[in-house]
């Protein structure tokens, strides 16, 4: 069997976020929003580890973020940080978030 996913609190919000923006904009309705929460939730507590943020990720964020050699936002930062402090990798498709991970040392997942 593979790894487990870890999903952080952070990246929780993170994803509400993303649905709630398409809701808001009209891209999908709020009953297809309720059944993604639903169906997120159910994968996460079936089949995810959890992992919340601590103040130490946002002290590490924002020495990444304040290195200037990186191009990254604070959300990209705290999900890293978060990562390097348990030693995960990281799946994700924005190429930038790979570059950024890379340079940092901390591992990218095939997805």
């Amino acid at each position: 069997m593979g790894d487990v996913p870890i999903v952080s609190d952070f990246v929780a919000a993170e994803f509400a976020s993303v649905i709630a923006r398409l809701t808001r904009t009209g891209r999908i309705t709020g009953d297809e929003a309720r059944a993604t929460f639903a169906l997120f939730d159910n994968w996460r507590t079936q089949s995810a580890e959890d992992a919340d943020a601590e103040p130490a990720d946002i002290q590490t964020a924002t020495a990444i973020i304040r290195r200037l050699d990186l191009n990254i936002r604070a959300p990209d930062a705290i999900n890293l940080a978060i990562a390097r402090r348990l030693g995960a990798s990281i799946a994700t498709f924005d190429q930038g978030m790979v570059q950024n991970a890379a340079t940092l040392g901390i591992a990218v997942a095939a997805v």
